[in-house]
């Protein structure tokens, strides 16, 4: 009996023990089926990116300006008239002296043929007067008159003598107005500019016409505040013509104007052309590349540049394999601020990829697709097949 009840003990234990490994085994599916399978890795994000080169040791800086001659005279009469006669018109090519253009004399003539005519009574007064002198001073030496007779006569003829130079000066003027009614070219030039026609009765000073010297041509334009630094009067640059943009002209910074137009802001300068010949002509549009020397670095466009923990910083992607690379941020050292984008002198390498868009949702190790800009790519390509 109590080996019945034994053998029946050790059968309701095993049991339990084969209920309990079900039991486990069961709760081991239930907990497998419950887990979610493992998501796959994020595909790498694009970025916009470039390569950086060097910048160059002379960095060009292009502005278009107008064809100018350093002589732009514009002529006028000295003396109010009517204008009888115009010798020249628009583009004639003038000698210094020669005549542009004459007012009616008549006025003039009169004027001047009165004046001599008082020439002439002052010299008769002042012959009269000397001759009275020299007859008191006879009589003077012989006793006949006292000082004071002498000196009124001689008071009289120093009185003669001044009214003479009074209007022999009003006769120079007068005669200076008989020639001021013919208006001539003070130099050599091309006239440019015609303002007033035969029979037109002008004030003295208005402009007649505009005589430009076709010998020294220069071109004026307008620097920016941002580019006046590294900028010197001396400087040499190149010039080329929107009519043949084939050819280059040399040129040489002249003047600098002191202080900005308060209408542009800017600074105007004038270029001399050293080999100036026919094809330029004053009022052209023109090109000037100017040459400034900069400090050594890469030139990034301000899109790339962040802050990372205070510091300038830029992401540069590395590691590039099968189109994906690792992006992680570097610190860089900034230079002067250009038109391009910002220089940076030190930090960053030429030929070194760089993100250039979202740099501010970048994360440290992020894998990414590099996307260049289509006008970049080509340049690109270039620059990653150089050894």
């Amino acid at each position: 009996m109590k080996i019945i009840q034994k053998i029946s003990l050790q059968t309701i234990s095993s049991r339990r023990i084969c209920l309990r490994r079900i039991s486990l085994l069961a709760f081991s599916v239930l907990l497998i089926a419950c887990e979610k399978p493992a998501e796959p890795p994020p595909p790498p994000r694009p970025a916009l990116v470039t390569v950086v080169g060097a910048a160059s040791e002379n960095a060009g800086m292009v502005l278009v300006g107008e064809v100018k001659s350093r002589y732009e005279t514009n002529l006028g009469f000295r003396i109010n008239g009517k204008i009888t006669a115009r010798k020249v018109d628009v583009g004639a090519v003038v000698k210094k002296g020669q005549v542009i253009a004459r007012l009616d004399a008549a006025d003039t003539n009169l004027s001047a043929a009165a004046a001599l005519a008082d020439v002439r009574a002052a010299e008769a007064s002042y012959a009269l007067a000397l001759a009275e002198v020299e007859r008191q001073r006879i009589l003077f030496s012989k006793k006949f008159i006292s000082q004071s007779a002498l000196d009124i006569r001689e008071a009289e003829l120093k009185t003669s003598a001044a009214h003479l130079q009074q209007v022999k000066a009003q006769a120079a003027v007068s005669g200076n107005q008989s020639r001021y009614t013919a208006l001539v070219a003070d130099r050599d030039g091309v006239v440019t500019q015609i303002h007033a026609e035969p029979g037109q009765v002008v004030a003295a000073g208005e402009m007649i016409a505009q005589i430009v010297d076709s010998r020294q041509i220069e071109v004026l334009v307008a620097v920016p505040e941002s580019r006046m630094r590294d900028l010197q009067v001396g400087n040499n640059v190149a010039i080329k013509l929107w009519a043949d943009k084939e050819k280059t002209y040399a040129g040489k910074v002249r003047e600098i104007a002191p202080v900005a137009s308060s209408a542009t802001r800017a600074f105007d300068v004038r270029v001399t052309v050293s080999n100036a010949d026919d094809a330029i002509k004053p009022g052209m549009t023109a090109g000037v590349i100017f040459t400034q020397i900069t400090a050594d670095g890469v030139v990034i466009p301000l899109s790339a540049l962040t802050q990372i923990n205070g510091k300038n910083s830029v992401w540069v992607i590395e590691n590039l394999f099968d189109n994906v690379g690792i992006a992680n941020p570097r610190a860089v050292v900034t230079g002067p601020y250009t038109e391009n984008g910002v220089m940076l002198t030190s930090g960053l390498q030429a030929g070194e990829m760089i993100a250039i868009a979202g740099v501010h949702t970048l994360i440290k190790g992020q894998k990414v697709r590099p996307v260049f800009a289509a006008q970049e790519k080509v340049e690109t390509e270039i620059l990653l097949k150089k050894p």
